[in-house]
């Protein structure tokens, strides 16, 4: 394995493809210590050409300065049908990319065992640091209650329409039109709209 194997790039840094050390004919190691703006995220490929032996994966681990030994944390794998890899990670100070070829069994058990482990984490940390506001529903809204909220969207639209002829109130019928025009173009760019709770 003496060519360049993988493919190290912190965001908005160039390609790093040669390790700054080699401890053994496997393992890797990237120095990122000399970025010249802060990183939060790291991809790591496979580079073109590159197949890893039968049966092997490459385990991705952030190395840290420890005392008196440098910590690891395992972050991920790549290997075969997953080529490369994004992982978020705090590089508050000198870090390296550890890449290690191990066999694909060791990988993938250690990858199930990191996701089983943020999926315990991400179930008890509750919503604060979500994106995207998590809908605790199990179920989705059951038809009468999306068809009350489809009837509650055109009654909110149409009321400000609605004029009087004689001692009846009516809805010009464009009105209802352009609802259902406006209506529409929402399901299309957000189809869950109705299932999120108003």
């Amino acid at each position: 394995m003496s060519q360049p194997l993988f493919g190290i790039v912190p965001a908005g840094q160039p390609v790093i493809v040669t390790p700054t050390d080699t401890p053994t004919p496997t393992s890797f190691l990237f120095g990122l210590s000399g970025s010249q703006k802060p990183f939060s995220h790291i991809v790591v490929f496979l580079l073109p050409g590159v197949v890893l032996p039968e049966g092997t994966a490459a385990a991705i681990y952030l190395v840290t300065p420890g005392n008196p030994e440098p910590k690891t944390k395992f972050l991920g794998g790549i290997g075969p049908g997953k080529e490369s890899a994004i992982f978020k990670i705090s590089a508050s100070q000198d870090v390296a990319v550890g890449v290690s070829v191990e066999p694909a069994d060791s990988v993938a058990a250690r990858m199930t065992e990191l996701q089983s482990n943020s999926a315990t984490t991400a179930a008890t940390a509750g919503t604060e640091g979500a994106l995207v506001p998590v809908n605790k529903a199990t179920s989705p809204p059951s038809t009468l209650v999306l068809a009350q909220r489809i009837i509650q969207n055109a009654f909110n639209f149409l009321a400000s329409f609605s004029g009087t002829a004689g001692q009846t109130e009516v809805v010009p019928l464009k009105a209802f039109e352009d609802w259902w025009r406006k209506f529409e173009s929402r399901v299309r760019s957000d189809p869950g709209f109705l299932e999120r709770d108003s």
